[in-house]
């Protein structure tokens, strides 16, 4: 009888904080309770608000990294041409020496909604096509160094460049159809927001579900956005 490995469930840790207090908490507790990974956005403020902090993803992760023995770490993503590539590949190696087996390489190429991010720092926010170019160099030096790898899925030619090197598509807030179509094509992930009831609040039934889903239609990983009940996730992992 074929057995199909359990999806994976993760958390990204709130970030967008003065301080890393909140996200080591929510580590901590992903940890005690289960869950297989946490992950961190790589971006200098939250998305279209210029105003608000951002902790840097690699610091705060080593700190998760060397507080646990069992979490998977990695960012989400992590974005091609926001430093130097050979400072991304340094970054990935030296998260993997501190948490070997538990680093997850995703990348991304960034998008016109995180252009202003690079412009405002005088970061030059190359070419969609010279991106996926470096994209591409990365994801062979990270594969070559043993690092699973994921590349978040946006235009057509960024998931090409996964189907490509054979790595993982992460899909952010996809329908479980449309995952199921990319996991005729490659590996794939899923990422995004927890359900919400209409009140607003997380619905944790919803998000149980929701895992199951996305399982069914071949992810394995759902990563959700804090907040999101950690117990419900380790409790809806098959």
């Amino acid at each position: 009888m074929t057995t199909v490995d359990p999806i994976k469930v993760g958390v990204v840790l709130p970030s967008f904080r003065n301080t890393a207090e909140e996200a080591l908490a929510v580590a901590a507790e992903a940890d005690r309770v289960g869950v297989d990974g946490v992950f961190c956005y790589d971006h200098l403020w939250p998305m279209g608000r210029p105003d608000r902090p951002a902790l840097a993803p690699f610091p705060l992760l080593a700190a998760v990294a060397t507080g646990t023995e069992r979490l998977i770490v990695g960012p989400l993503v992590a974005r091609i041409g926001l430093v130097p590539d050979r400072v991304l590949l340094a970054e990935l190696a030296a998260l993997a020496t501190l948490a070997p087996g538990r680093v997850v390489a995703a990348l991304g190429t960034g998008d016109r909604l995180s252009a202003a991010e690079n412009r405002s720092y005088g970061i030059p926010f190359a070419p969609a096509d010279e991106r996926r170019d470096d994209l591409r160099r990365c994801v062979r030096a990270l594969r070559d160094a043993g690092l699973p790898v994921w590349i978040g899925g946006g235009a057509p030619a960024t998931v090409a460049v996964a189907e490509e090197e054979g790595v993982a598509v992460n899909l952010w807030g996809a329908p479980p159809e449309v995952v199921a179509a990319q996991a005729a094509r490659s590996a794939v992930t899923w990422a995004g927001p927890a359900p919400q009831s209409p009140s607003g609040d997380v619905d944790g039934d919803q998000v149980g579900d929701l895992v199951g889903r996305l399982a069914d239609a071949g992810a394995t990983w759902a990563v959700f956005g804090w907040p999101v009940p950690l117990d419900v996730l380790v409790a809806a992992r098959r």
